[in-house]
């Protein structure tokens, strides 16, 4: 499921880190079943390291408003 961060911005941080590790181990995993040639689809990659980008801007976002107040 793709993530917008307007969602992800509700979430607590514990939360958001938790799903950085999860989607982290996802995309090893599935680097490795593109290597075998086990994946359909090969932008799931390119849509995966997206998805870790939002979730990664909205962490630095939210440390870097609990850091300044």
């Amino acid at each position: 499921m793709k993530k917008k961060a307007h969602d992800l911005r509700d979430l607590p941080l514990e939360d958001l880190e938790s799903l950085e590790r999860e989607k982290s181990e996802e995309l090893m995993n599935l680097k490795f079943r593109l290597r075998m040639h086990q994946v359909d689809n090969a932008l799931e990659v390119r849509w995966l390291r997206r998805e870790m980008a939002v979730i990664k801007t909205v962490i630095t976002e939210k440390k870097r408003v609990a850091q300044q107040g």
